[in-house]
Parts: structure tokens; C-alpha cells; sequence
């Protein structure tokens, strides 16, 4: 199945989706241990459909794609600066707490070398 698809399926389609080809994989898997089958273009392609349901149902958890194009449609164009000032501070604030992060963990690092030592 083709992400375009699998985007246009509703919620309870993508569920239903998932645990059919979830089956077929368990199936086919079966089959391959047991020597039946050599379908190892199947299985993986299988396991692709399947992570592309589990993103695309997760994306919509989170609304990450479906409204992030509605909301890119429905704000004027007057408030595109407002929008780029908000994007500039998220990214001040990522970039800040990956400097912690990155800090803490250089801190961990050293605390643990000197510990060895002794």
C-alpha cells in the first residue's frame, strides 16, 4: 500500500490496516521458519507497511501533518513575521537545551574518567 493511502484512511481504517498486515507478517514469518515459503521480499515489505501506519497514526496523535497544512493555509499572510519570530525562539530554546544536554554529559563523562583513575 502506498503512504499516499494509507494517509487518506481514517483512524479506525489505519487500525483495521495495521492489524491485517500485522497477521499477514505473523503468518508469512511462520511459513518462512517452517520452509514453505521464501517470501523475504514480502516480509519486508510488510514491515514497511507496517511502521508506515504506526507513523502515520502517531503523526496524527501528535497533529503533526494534518494540521500543520491546514494551519499553513488558514493564516494570513500578515502574520508569516509573527510565525517566522516564534520558529526563531523554539529553535533558540532547542539549541539551548542541546547545549545543556550536551554539557551535562561531557561533565558525566569527565566525573566518570576520574573516577577510573583513582
Amino acid at each position: 500500500m502506498e503512504l499516499a493511502k494509507i494517509r487518506n484512511l481514517g483512524d479506525e481504517e489505519l487500525a483495521h490496516q495495521e492489524k491485517v498486515s500485522s497477521e499477514q507478517l505473523f503468518r508469512l514469518r511462520f511459513q518462512v521458519s517452517m520452509g514453505q515459503n521464501d517470501g523475504v521480499k514480502k516480509l519486508r515489505q510488510l514491515r514497511k507497511e507496517i511502521a508506515q501506519i504506526k507513523t502515520v497514526a502517531r503523526e496524527r496523535e501528535l497533529g503533526i501533518h494534518g494540521e500543520a497544512k491546514d494551519a499553513s493555509q488558514a493564516t494570513p499572510a500578515a502574520s508569516a513575521p509573527e510565525a517566522k519570530a516564534a520558529d526563531a525562539e523554539e529553535a533558540a530554546a532547542a539549541a539551548e537545551t542541546k547545549t545543556r544536554t550536551t554539557k551535562k554529559a561531557a561533565e558525566t563523562k569527565t566525573v566518570k574518567a576520574k573516577g577510573v583513575r583513582k
